[in-house]
């Protein structure tokens, strides 16, 4: 049998993340065939971007919900809304919300439908990308999962099983794979790439799961992977969706958000996002 368990992130998550958490954790999950709503989820996945105060608008609403200081690593649990279109918008984290955001982008919402808007790509071209989730079972006996790349130290990434299939080949930084249907079971993985880190990870897949693979740079240098569990059997995973890692476990409070990076300094934060503070982009 063949294993892939992630390697382990023992960082809390800084405030902003156990703020967002808890915002997002407060909307019950519902059956993605319910066909009455859809889901969304933020995510940060720039590694060298300091924290942000995310936006999320909806098309009635009086005022956005706001979620402050998420940083890298930070992937939220899916919020439940209505059909619509919501506008997404993010700033410098503890800037105003009178001034105008660094980024924009609008996610329509379909009933059943899920999506995560991610800030994804390096600092200096940073983007909003809508990634849509296919979150129905795969076939009988199988497991579901893709790539998320977002190391910028192994920009081009290989993840095969030690005694198995390849999992995604040449898998460019800022970019997200299709999902593959694989046997569940415990698998190891080899994660390497030419000119960067590389990195093992065993994870452990049930069957009629579906799952993600983060792909971070690790604080301490270096990769590290991440397996989130995002829907079982048509049904979207409530808060909590983080499968734990090798070498220790994840800390999953509040939904499970963890910071990769670690709580950047406010003053650095600040200073690093002097220079992008102006610039706004709606695609990536």
């Amino acid at each position: 049998m063949h294993t892939l368990r992630t390697t382990s992130r023992r960082l809390l998550a800084g405030a902003g993340a156990l703020l967002l958490g808890t915002a997002l954790a407060a909307a019950a999950a519902a059956p993605a065939s319910a066909g009455t709503v859809g889901y969304v989820r933020l995510a940060h996945l720039s590694p060298d971007t300091p924290a942000v105060d995310v936006y999320l608008a909806a098309p009635d609403a009086a005022k956005p919900r706001v979620f402050p200081g998420v940083g890298y690593g930070v992937v939220s649990d899916y919020l439940q809304l209505p059909p619509g279109r919501y506008a997404v918008a993010m700033r410098e984290a503890g800037t105003p919300a009178s001034e105008p955001p660094v980024l924009t982008t609008e996610v329509a919402v379909t009933s059943g439908g899920a999506y995560t808007v991610a800030g994804v790509g390096r600092h200096a071209d940073l983007g909003l990308r809508v990634l849509t989730d296919d979150l129905s079972a795969p076939r009988q006996g199988r497991a579901k999962v893709r790539v998320v790349q977002a190391s910028v130290r192994t920009p081009v990434l290989d993840v095969a099983a030690a005694d198995g299939p390849t999992i995604a080949d040449g898998v460019q930084f800022a970019t997200t794979t299709d999902y593959q249907q694989v046997e569940p079971g415990t698998w190891k993985l080899r994660l390497t790439g030419a000119g960067g880190p590389s990195t093992d990870a065993e994870v452990r897949l049930t069957g009629g799961a579906v799952y993600s693979l983060l792909v971070l740079d690790d604080k301490q240098g270096g990769l590290t992977a991440e397996l989130r569990r995002d829907a079982e059997g048509g049904t979207v995973v409530p808060a909590g969706g983080v499968d734990t890692g090798a070498g220790g476990t994840s800390d999953a409070g509040f939904g499970a958000y963890p910071l990769v990076a670690g709580g950047l300094a406010a003053a650095a934060g600040a200073a690093s996002l002097l220079l992008w503070r102006r610039r706004r982009r709606t695609t990536w």
